[in-house]
């Protein structure tokens, strides 16, 4: 019997066109970043906050992914950032080709910074290269410490993780040191960020971060 590897050839092809992405986003000068995160850990609220400190300084644009709803989609619009809402149908996940897409939908060439909210999940989004030139994931306090320890490949693929709602740290068995060792265990390039998209507290290291993302890849 012969068994084909599916899988492979799937992601290997989109890897190319991801790449492919990739390049022609830089030649534009528009940084895509992939927001991942359980549903719930604060995406679309970090997202809000983002775009109210930076969005003066920066022409920024989403693209929202889910199964379904046009919920923060509407959010983001109300900011006054371009948005539009990505349905995949099913999916779990964003690959290059749909990123591909949703961005020819968003029509924003000139933007500075694309963020794309991909779907609420912590395994398939990991899996899959969007195009994106930087990974950014979100762990919040709730979810506990031990994620990197059951989710060890979104962590290896992040540039960034950022800890989301440390405002309710007190009411959680939540070890940050814990966490941030488990997570450079894993990835020791991966920087960390502890942040309350609620209260303010960490957003001016995140948004330091993000904005000289976004400089240097003009160059």
């Amino acid at each position: 019997m012969k068994v084909i590897e599916l899988k492979e050839t799937i992601t290997a092809s989109n890897d190319r066109d991801a790449e492919v992405l990739r390049t022609e986003l830089k030649a534009q000068k528009t940084l895509l970043v992939n927001l991942m995160a359980s549903p719930g850990a604060g995406k679309t609220t970090l997202l809000e906050r983002t775009i109210r400190d930076l969005g003066k300084q920066y022409r920024i644009a989403v693209m929202e992914a889910d199964v379904d709803s046009d919920v923060d989609a509407k959010r983001i619009e109300m900011l006054g950032a371009k948005a539009v809402q990505a349905h995949t149908g099913g999916m779990c996940h964003m690959d290059a080709g749909m990123t591909r897409r949703a961005l020819e939908e968003l029509n924003a060439p000139d933007a500075d910074l694309v963020v794309l909210e991909n779907v609420g999940n912590l395994i398939c989004p990991a899996e899959f290269d969007t195009g994106a030139g930087k990974n950014v994931m979100l762990l919040s306090v709730p979810e506990g410490d031990d994620k990197p320890l059951k989710y060890p490949l979104m962590f290896t693929t992040s540039d960034v993780l950022i800890i989301t709602k440390t405002d309710v740290m007190p009411y959680f068995d939540f070890d940050l040191a814990r966490c941030k060792e488990r997570a450079k265990k894993l990835n020791p390039r991966i920087e960390i960020f502890a942040v309350s998209s609620k209260t303010g507290d960490g957003m001016d290291a995140w948004e330091a971060w993000l904005s000289n993302a976004i400089d240097s890849w003009k160059h």
